[in-house]
């Protein structure tokens, strides 16, 4: 097990302020009454956002505030997954520089989001030895010994020859001590970590999982929850908070915060993440019908969450939005860091004539279920520089807009965060099928749906939906999708009527699109991701013939497009989308969205 580092806490000390937050449902547990109360503080889904909205200079400063107010030893802070990328500062650094930030801020437990793998598992082990904060996940298991103990037996001979892993153990809860009431703190993260990171990574050399997430039909994740609170309330907690990462979204069943509580019991709190949702307290009833309090800090510092362990054992979650003081030690810490990536981060790579927007009209985020300029022009970038026949970018790969004007690295690696590298892989024309009828499996008949609060949000969106070049293709929403995955979220065939129709591709000699032929060979650029590591559930393409493997980065592919092939700027023809994909909503339901 990696070793763990006591956390130090930050001892500055700021007067209380007034501040706004959101008025919160409040109800007490069965359980010993407190002498004091206890506060924890919560993040999730920062995505590199370091001094975005409050940002962790404001974390810090209103920390301070709590521990001001409450007690040194009465206040938490907790991060529930998602922080180290989505920029680049976590990008240039392996998630390192976040860490660093996070370590000043003096956080006390953390659990892993999906995008915590992103910089592979022997990088994340370095960064759980960096961190200050206690890692926790109950159904996070590295399950090498078991897989190699296997091959040992297959083979019959005394020892196994395979290669040592990185391994990554942590502890499935953690008990903290407030002035003699213990609460347990227990960590869950999204089964979905195996397909929306990069599945290659959970892997040892010969393709056997190596780490698994109590995935399934969920029955799994539920037990191992119940089992970690189980054991933390034999051990004498009187409170258990789950640290989850799991969120909110109809698509993330059955692995949702939601479907864990309703499904387990002994939980007081749920603190969760992925689903970027703003949660300032929902009540949720678990299998014994008893009340969970579910709470969500959106992203990118939108709020601070609050949870009150009250002193008559009262508790309640709440959203601090507007605070606006900075803690001047971490405010020097985030300022340090961004200022040595400046010179490289400012340097102007191209410019464009054009706003390259991945958001729609209405502000909704679009490139994750219909096509958008900006998809169009990655896309592009792919099959044009490898000289593939057809491209793939999954939507959840482009992370940003870009502005007209100058364009910066900064502006580039912004898009594309990840690293990823191109690889060209040859495809049949039946893999492609299969794989876009994969990327529209969630695709709706209306682009946006109102929540129940008013907002505005884009409808069946998926990271893995594909924005295409050298391709046309329809989707026709009204025809359920008949894909069929694994337990790990792999593909594994499409066994009912397809919805998408009428795929073409571009003939390069003559210019003019054909239909597809699911029995010819076509060339497919895209990244490691997808086509070597099976990123979003693409495992059609693992085994197949790489003509290009991992030759550029996808920040920098983009790059050589715009500067080599496009001579340095980006014109009025992605201006808007280029028509390469049409889904078939019916006007009533537009309107209705």
């Amino acid at each position: 097990m990696i070793g763990r580092k006591k956390k130090a806490v930050i001892t500055s000390l700021v007067s209380a302020m007034a501040l706004s937050m959101n008025a919160m449902p409040v109800w007490a547990a069965d359980t010993t009454t407190n002498e004091k109360d206890i506060v924890v503080l919560y993040t999730n889904d920062i995505h590199c956002g370091v001094d975005e909205g409050i940002g962790f200079a404001g974390l810090a400063a209103y920390k301070a505030d709590m521990v001001a107010e409450y007690g040194e030893d009465n206040v938490t802070l907790v991060d529930c997954g998602d922080a180290i990328q989505g920029a680049a500062i976590g990008t240039l650094s392996n998630g390192e520089y976040v860490v660093d930030i996070m370590n000043a801020v003096g956080y006390d437990y953390a659990v892993f989001g999906n995008h915590e793998f992103d910089y592979t598992i022997p990088e994340l082990a370095k960064l759980v030895e960096k961190a200050e904060a206690t890692y926790l996940g109950c159904n996070f298991k590295y399950i090498g010994d078991e897989v190699k103990k296997a091959e040992v037996a297959k083979t019959e001979k005394e020892e196994a020859t395979l290669v040592e892993d990185t391994k990554i153990e942590i502890a499935p809860y953690a008990i903290k001590e407030y002035n003699g009431v213990k609460v347990a703190y227990v960590g869950v993260c999204t089964p979905e970590s195996l397909f929306q990171s990069t599945p290659t990574y959970f892997m040892d050399e010969e393709g056997n999982y190596i780490y698994n997430f109590c995935q399934g039909d969920g029955t799994q994740l539920y037990t191992a929850v119940q089992s970690a609170v189980d054991s933390a309330r034999k051990e004498g907690a009187q409170y258990v908070v789950a640290l989850a990462h799991l969120g909110i979204e109809e698509g993330s069943a059955p692995y949702r915060s939601t479907d864990v509580i309703a499904n387990t019991s002994g939980i007081d709190v749920v603190l969760d993440g992925h689903s970027h949702s703003e949660v300032a307290a929902d009540e949720v009833k678990n299998a014994k019908g008893e009340t969970v309090l579910l709470s969500q800090t959106g992203t990118k510092f939108a709020a601070i969450g609050k949870l009150v362990i009250s002193a008559d054992g009262k508790m309640t979650t709440e959203l601090v939005k507007e605070y606006t003081k900075k803690d001047d030690a971490v405010n020097t810490c985030v300022t340090d860091i961004q200022a040595s990536l400046e010179k490289v981060l400012n340097e102007v790579v191209a410019k464009s004539d054009v706003d390259l927007s991945m958001l729609a009209a209405d502000g909704t985020r679009a490139v994750r279920n219909q096509e958008t300029a900006l998809g169009d022009l990655c896309a592009d970038a792919y099959r044009i520089v490898s000289g593939a026949d057809i491209a793939f970018v999954n939507g959840g790969g482009i992370r940003a807009s870009v502005e007209k004007g100058e364009i910066t690295y900064n502006d580039i690696i912004s898009v594309h965060p990840y690293g990823n590298e191109m690889c060209v892989v040859e495809v049949t024309g039946q893999e492609v099928l299969d794989a876009l009828e994969l990327g529209s499996k969630s695709v709706k008949a209306v682009t946006t749906e109102k929540a129940e609060d008013g907002t505005l949000n884009a409808a069946g969106e998926s990271g893995g939906f594909l924005q295409v070049s050298g391709l046309k293709y329809t989707v026709d929403p009204s025809v359920k999708s008949s894909v069929v995955a694994d337990e790990e979220g792999m593909f594994v065939k499409v066994e009912g009527e397809r919805r998408v129709k009428d795929v073409q591709v571009l003939n390069s000699k003559t210019g003019k699109y054909e239909a597809i032929d699911p029995a010819k060979t076509y060339t497919l650029a895209s990244h490691n991701y997808m086509i070597k590591s099976m990123g979003d559930g693409y495992s059609m393409f693992a085994d197949n013939k790489l003509l290009q493997d991992s030759v550029m980065l996808d920040n920098q592919v983009l790059i050589t497009y715009i500067k080599d092939y496009l001579n340095g700027t980006v014109g009025e023809e992605y201006a808007a989308p280029q028509g390469r994909i049409i889904i078939e909503r019916a006007e009533e339901a537009q309107k209705a969205a």
